[in-house]
Formats: structure tokens, C-alpha cells, sequence
């Protein structure tokens, strides 16, 4: 599965691990993403979504109703 905040479309970035003798190495910065039930009270049911805790943010600020509404208008199925 990979790691992609459902709300925002967070990805993991990738950079390098530098060392003190400036040794360079790939590395990635992953994505903060918890696994989260909602309930809905339209639809009288629980959605679980992957959200990076910026996603959490959005949530709590729009509301769950009109987060799952821009979703849909997207074409994510939820």
C-alpha cells in the first residue's frame, strides 16, 4: 500500500543522508499518516481514511462532510 494522505495527496520526498565526511546516501522523508475512522452522519456510517495529520487539520477545520464531498468531486471513491 502505499503511502499517500487521502485528503491532501501527501507523498514521501526523497533526499540524501549526508555524513560529517559529507558522504552523500538516498534516503526518503516519509509521510506522518494515521490509519482514522469518521462517522457520517449523512450517510449513517463510518469511513476509514489515511491521512497525514495536515489531513486531520483540514478535517477539523471543514468538517468531514465537505472534505468527503471534495473527494467525490474528485473522482476518489470513499
Amino acid at each position: 500500500m502505499s503511502r499517500i494522505c487521502d485528503v491532501t495527496g501527501k507523498k514521501p520526498m526523497f533526499g540524501n543522508n549526508v555524513s560529517h565526511a559529507n558522504n552523500k546516501s538516498r534516503r526518503r522523508f516519509n509521510v506522518n499518516l494515521q490509519k482514522k475512522k469518521f462517522w457520517l452522519p449523512d450517510e449513517n456510517r463510518y469511513i476509514s481514511l489515511r491521512l497525514s495529520t495536515r489531513g486531520m487539520r483540514i478535517i477539523d477545520k471543514k468538517g468531514i462532510a465537505s472534505v468527503v464531498r471534495d473527494l467525490r468531486k474528485k473522482g476518489v471513491k470513499v
